[in-house]
């Protein structure tokens, strides 16, 4: 009995390593933005409050940057979890992203998150700037503007408008409920961001693209 034991317990052992290794290489777009999201956070959490603060206000994605040639602002804003803990963050991405790109394959999971994320960004910067231009109070030109929700939203967004029915009908617009209603109690700058990025996720939804089948890939 012992030795049947023995030669059984390695292979035991190896097949979930096996299976999420699998995984990994199948998620490979969400395996490398989960890999990248933990190193920032990781670094980001090893600093003190002004070393950290002041990362976040070099990498935001505001009307300032943009003015300045800042452009790459848009991409490295995309890589600093903000707003929620950074382990909640990293779990939702590796969720919602990884959802997608089961379902479509990473080349269209990708698409739809970064034309979220950049959309939503260049969206409701392009509205701040017309209210520093019009002279509107409250406009800023420096605003913190990071994080990964707007790519996260729009990403949610687009896999409800193409799910199965009840969610079509239900989800999508609990969803949108949701945002609204935090958009009127705080009426922040990325309240109105999530919005945006829910409807270019619901537009991307509408795409011949991502409504076509993807390709079979191997497991």
């Amino acid at each position: 009995m012992s030795d049947r034991l023995a030669t059984r317990t390695p292979t035991s052992t190896a097949a979930p390593r096996q299976a999420a290794l699998r995984a990994a290489v199948r998620l490979r777009l969400t395996t490398a933005y989960v890999l990248l999201l933990t190193v920032t956070a990781s670094w980001l959490a090893s600093q003190g409050h002004a070393e950290r603060a002041r990362f976040v206000r070099h990498n935001s994605s505001n009307v300032h940057h943009m003015e300045v040639g800042k452009w790459w602002t848009l991409f490295t804003s995309g890589l600093v979890v903000d707003g929620v803990p950074a382990w909640a963050g990293i779990a939702a991405v590796a969720a919602v992203l990884g959802l997608a790109e089961w379902r479509w394959g990473p080349a269209r999971a990708g698409a739809v998150f970064v034309f979220g994320h950049l959309g939503a960004t260049l969206l409701t910067e392009g509205a701040m700037w017309v209210m520093l231009t019009a002279r509107i109070p409250g406009a800023l030109s420096r605003a913190r503007d990071v994080g990964i929700s707007y790519g996260l939203v729009a990403t949610g967004a687009c896999l409800l408008a193409l799910g199965p029915r009840p969610l079509r009908r239900y989800g999508l617009p609990a969803l949108a409920l949701a945002l609204a209603g935090a958009w009127a109690l705080d009426q922040q700058l990325a309240d109105a961001g999530h919005l945006v990025a829910l409807g270019l996720g619901a537009l991307a939804s509408r795409t011949v693209w991502m409504r076509t089948r993807a390709p079979a890939t191997a497991s």
